[in-house]
């Protein structure tokens, strides 16, 4: 029996593994391929460009240690979603896997101001909404930047994760909201504090029965985010890996009970386009282990 909504949520909630992150996007996606070991002048088109990061993630689905029960979800660039895989829908070919889709909604990030980098406006979003919903995706994800402890400017960011938030649930989906606080910013103590309050605002501001999940940094302070966890309008928070090493990501993501990983460079550093198909699954079953037990610690 393919998983429905209900099962989804289900899986959601109980957190028994990880979600990969499958998700870069035109700017980034040069730099995953060159991580994978092919290099920018192997392609001669954006079109090449996707479809060897659409090779790659094709491998990855069809690895045997993908459908191992660890991996619970998988977030899509839009491509990817539109993309197949041995002829079936990808989002398709994850429930049959076992592993509920998500889509990456956002267009990209504004230039700083106050502190932050809100999200570009999404015009199209609610026709993509449709698409993806009819395609079985579950629910979406959708990134903004913090870079600095100003109160202006992460009450901005938190308002605007939740508004599109809003319009996701209109949509009968489940919004991860990712306000990224950077790893590399000094005062992320600080700027933690005042994230946390303008979470939990927003979190009381919503209907009765609405729920959100949350994709967040690693906290500075193990278990900081132990109230939006225990939230009953929060049905998971799940972690970024921000530019930690899987090592120090797992590491640290094993200090905070109830969070699980939501890793993508966490996941993807090791796998190189000439490893053997063995060699493959190996590495990639290398790091999904390592990934899992960080995140049911």
């Amino acid at each position: 029996m393919p998983m429905n909504t209900e099962d989804m949520t289900a899986k959601m909630a109980a957190g028994q593994g990880f979600i990969a992150a499958l998700d870069q996007s035109g700017g980034s996606t040069p730099k995953a391929l060159t991580g994978y070991g092919i290099e920018e002048g192997a392609w001669s088109s954006e079109d090449e460009m996707f479809e060897l990061i659409h090779q790659m993630r094709s491998r990855i689905i069809k690895s045997p240690c993908f459908a191992s029960g660890k991996v619970i979800g998988a977030i899509l660039f839009e491509k990817t979603m539109d993309g197949s895989v041995d002829g079936k829908p990808v989002p398709q070919a994850l429930i049959d896997l076992g592993v509920v889709p998500f889509l990456k909604i956002d267009k990209g990030l504004e230039a700083e101001a106050d502190g932050v980098q809100l999200m570009k406006p999404m015009p199209g979003l609610d026709a993509l909404l449709e698409r993806a919903k009819a395609l079985g995706v579950f629910g979406t994800k959708e990134r903004s930047v913090i870079n600095a402890a100003n109160a202006t400017g992460i009450a901005a960011a938190v308002a605007q994760q939740f508004e599109v938030g809003k319009q996701v649930l209109a949509h009968g989906m489940m919004p991860i909201l990712e306000p990224e606080y950077s790893i590399k910013a000094p005062d992320r103590a600080a700027g933690e504090e005042i994230l946390k309050a303008e979470i939990l605002k927003q979190l009381d501001a919503l209907a009765d029965g609405q729920q959100v999940m949350l994709k967040l940094s690693i906290p500075v302070v193990a278990n900081f985010y132990r109230e939006l966890i225990g939230h009953p309008k929060v049905l998971a928070v799940v972690a970024l890996s921000g530019g930690y090493s899987t090592d120090e990501a797992c590491a640290k993501l094993a200090e905070n009970q109830g969070m699980i990983a939501s890793f993508s460079r966490g996941l993807l550093q090791d796998l190189r386009v000439h490893q053997s198909d063995g060699e493959f699954d190996r590495t990639l079953g290398a790091a999904i282990d390592q990934i899992h037990m960080a995140s049911i610690r």
